[in-house]
């Protein structure tokens, strides 16, 4: 059974609201009904959870999943198998019990005679742009299974490139939280212990040893304070990028830094390609094609900058000229475009640059860990190093005091 959330009046015109069990919606309305309410609205609570502990770990709804969805799909309808029983053995056996309400749900609107797209436009935070349209289109073209086919490619192409882009920051991040690890160790707890021993012989310290002391004192002191000014920072840094306005600089910073720009560039024009030649593929027009390729981007300023081509291309500019102006997209892609446009073969174009930037997207974030590792290396060694000078120094003085 699911919780439904329910409101109606009663014969007097009283409105009311409550909630209740049941395994449908249909099940709820005969039941307001016979108790002399007419339902008005009647929805399930999708994101309540009877156990506690289900609701802190239930599993989030990933990329991954979705891909998984499509392909299993794909697989059951092109077997014969009706749409309705297809959802069915979906819920049954999707192992996140998010995703298998969801699906439920979905499984009981198109009983009802709701169509598949309609249905997923109801869980529009689980379903992309791009899934929902492609579904409507295969629902008109009578191609569904084939669109399901296309789309797990799409979300399995995307899969493996956020497990590129997360893996590729793995290292550098355990890199970093030891070096501040080893270095406030050194500073709070092993410096101190030189002190006394410096001072028993009347060592006079060096600046470098006497600054990371007071640096570690205050950390010794203060830590709490430190601390909460670094969690108040990324509270601060998250409701800023939180903002389209945030999100928007954010975003655009990145595609201007040093090495990580490229990489940002080139995972942003392999998107590009690969969504906008999925959806030309699928018969769907080049203006809606782009409208929801710039809700999938991922990157705020590459989409404002979409956007701002879309206006030139509905004047009739073509493609490839405004998006020539973005700066975004390589010379290569844009010349890929323009000759796409002139032959009428633009999706085709479109998927082999998609393939062929796929490969530069894993290229470089290789190159990009290859450049990143050894200059976090050297930060650790460098600021490790620093520390163990100012260990050092004092026990050179010392030396030479006794040598007298």
């Amino acid at each position: 059974m699911s919780k439904y959330h329910y409101s109606g009046k009663t014969k007097q015109g009283q409105n009311v609201k409550g909630t209740m069990d049941a395994e449908s919606s249909s099940e709820v309305v005969v039941a307001l009904k016979r108790q002399g309410i007419f339902p008005l609205k009647v929805e399930k609570n999708i994101t309540a959870k009877r156990d506690i502990s289900i609701k802190l770990f239930k599993k989030k709804i990933k990329v991954k999943d979705v891909a998984i969805f499509c392909r299993q799909f794909h697989t059951i309808v092109s077997s014969g198998i009706s749409l309705i029983e297809c959802l069915d053995i979906l819920r049954k056996q999707t192992e996140n019990n998010q995703f298998k309400e969801i699906i439920s749900d979905m499984y009981e609107d198109v009983q009802k005679g709701v169509s598949l797209s309609k249905a997923m436009q109801s869980f529009k935070n689980t379903f992309p742009d791009i899934l929902i349209n492609m579904v409507h289109s295969g629902e008109i073209s009578g191609q569904l299974d084939t669109i399901m086919k296309r789309m797990a490619e799409h979300f399995e192409k995307e899969n493996k490139i956020n497990n590129k882009i997360k893996g590729a920051m793995v290292y550098p991040i355990i890199l970093i939280v030891i070096s501040f690890i080893v270095s406030g160790v050194l500073l709070v707890f092993v410096l101190p212990g030189f002190i006394g021993m410096f001072a028993s012989f009347n060592v006079e310290l060096p600046l470098p040893t006497r600054m990371l002391l007071a640096f570690g004192e205050i950390i010794k002191k203060y830590w709490y304070i430190i601390l909460g000014a670094i969690i108040g920072l990324i509270f601060f840094f998250k409701r800023f990028i939180g903002t389209y306005e945030g999100r928007l600089k954010f975003d655009k910073f990145k595609l201007h830094l040093p090495v990580i720009g490229k990489v940002n560039k080139k995972i942003a024009t392999s998107r590009f390609a690969r969504t906008l030649s999925t959806m030309l593929l699928s018969g769907i027009s080049i203006i809606d094609a782009l409208e929801i390729v710039i809700k999938v981007m991922g990157n705020a300023s590459v989409s404002e900058k979409i956007t701002e081509s879309l206006e030139g291309i509905k004047k009739g500019e073509g493609v490839a000229l405004p998006l020539s102006k973005t700066n975004i997209f390589p010379p290569m892609m844009i010349s890929m475009i323009e000759i796409g446009e002139e032959t009428g073969s633009l999706d085709e174009l479109l998927e082999m640059s998609a393939e062929f930037y796929d490969e530069e997207v894993e290229i470089a974030i290789e190159g990009m860990i290859q450049m990143i590792n050894p200059v976090i290396l050297l930060f650790m060694a460098a600021v490790v190093g620093t520390i163990v000078m100012a260990i050092a120094l004092p026990m050179f003085d010392m030396y030479n005091h006794l040598q007298m």
